[in-house]
């Protein structure tokens, strides 16, 4: 079964962004070749491509019991991955026209809108609850532009390129941002995002310039949510990766000892190095039920410990967010209520925790196919393994902050 649902998977994938996975895919196939009469090659992968032969939603459909399994080898399979390097310097290329938060196609999520953060995973019966929510969600989507650029914007994305945009909303606002549409309005600024290479340049005020950047159009879409949307309703920040930076410097600028940190239900900041002192007046949170404070975490393979863990991770703070507290006491699988794979289908009990020093250690994730697992870094996994816990949280501390 295993054979034939990579064979036909690979009817589906897009050759040149994929010809790590589609090797890996391939040895696994001839091994296999002398007991099924299997046989596929690079080629002839290449000639499907062109023949323009794609049954991937077919098969989304067909193999959705299986999905969660597949969605590890399409996405989190290890193999050498390199970002794209920029050649010409911040000061060196334009930037993008500055967006206008007036307009709702500058946004990747209005609650009147229909868009991916309506959504809930397949087969997990929740509903969409955004017409009754109680509270808002200002959510920070992380970095999705990564590749070559394809206009004259090489630092920050442009807020109307229709493509990068569809990347956005099919990836992060479907996988990230439903996670608190059962409990909130959700609220997701398109913004002018700094390139992926902006975290690894050596030109450290290419970093600066390019996040600046980006972090004002944030701060920007946020003023006017709070003139146009709040209505002095609590609110919930959630943002992973470059959009925690964001996030970070979002509170300190509103709510860290001012007045609007009275509606503050929770932030949840994910998927960046935080340390407990970030803010003056907002700590921590040290259990499922508090309200006003913050949680993080950031996922790795159990005993593996990253090359750059002296950066920042070694005195981050760690939330386990299937316990919410930040002590390393190991949570099992059963208690991990539900997370998303491709197809977006929900998957109970698939995903344990602890935390380690500053890191979210897991075991290899309890589905088919674990011993073909060899991912050290699960970055891109930080919500989708605990969006079901994070769903049932931010409901239990928006009822507590009512209440």
């Amino acid at each position: 079964m295993i054979v034939s649902l990579i064979k036909d998977l690979i009817l589906g994938i897009k050759l040149e962004k994929n010809i790590c996975i589609l090797q890996f895919l391939q040895k696994i196939i001839i091994k296999n070749q002398k007991k099924t009469h299997l046989s596929m090659n690079i080629y002839q992968l290449s000639i499907l491509k062109k023949m323009n032969i794609s049954s991937y939603n077919f098969l989304l459909k067909k193999y959705l019991k299986h999905s969660f399994y597949v969605f590890f080898f399409l996405f989190f399979t290890s193999c050498a991955w390199k970002p794209y390097t920029l050649t010409k310097r911040f000061t060196d290329v334009p930037t993008p026209q500055m967006p206008d938060y007036a307009l709702e196609k500058n946004w990747a999520a209005l609650p009147n809108l229909k868009d991916s953060a309506d959504v809930v995973p397949l087969q997990s019966n929740l509903k969409e609850a955004q017409a009754n929510a109680q509270a808002d969600v200002f959510f920070v989507y992380p970095t999705i532009f990564t590749g070559e650029p394809t206009n004259e914007f090489h630092w920050n994305a442009d807020v109307a390129d229709s493509k990068l945009n569809q990347q956005i909303d099919g990836s992060t606002i479907m996988n990230q941002a439903t996670a608190f549409n059962g409990s909130c309005r959700v609220y997701a600024p398109r913004y002018r995002q700094a390139h992926y290479y902006a975290f690894v340049t050596p030109h450290k005020e290419d970093k600066a310039n390019a996040l600046n950047l980006a972090y004002q159009d944030v701060k920007t879409a946020f003023e006017y949510y709070l003139k146009n949307y709040n209505q002095g309703r609590p609110i919930v920040i959630a943002a992973h990766s470059q959009g925690t930076i964001h996030a970070g410097h979002l509170i300190k600028e509103f709510f860290d000892g001012k007045p609007l940190q009275k509606q503050l239900v929770e932030a949840y900041l994910v998927g960046i190095a935080l340390p407990p002192n970030l803010f003056e007046h907002i700590k921590p949170s040290k259990s499922a039920e508090d309200t006003g404070g913050w949680v993080s975490w950031n996922t790795f393979a159990k005993d593996f410990v990253p090359d750059y863990y002296q950066n920042g991770l070694n005195t981050s703070v760690c939330t386990n967010p299937i316990t919410w507290k930040i002590d390393d006491n190991f949570a099992s699988e059963k208690l991990n209520v539900g997370a998303v794979g491709l197809g977006f289908k929900y998957e109970k009990y698939a995903i344990d925790a602890q935390c380690h020093q500053g890191l979210l250690w897991i075991n290899k994730p309890y589905i088919k196919g674990r011993a073909f697992i060899r991912t050290k870094i699960w970055h891109r996994a930080d919500i989708n393994f605990f969006w079901g816990n994070m769903r049932e949280n931010v409901a239990t501390r928006i009822k507590n902050w009512v209440d």
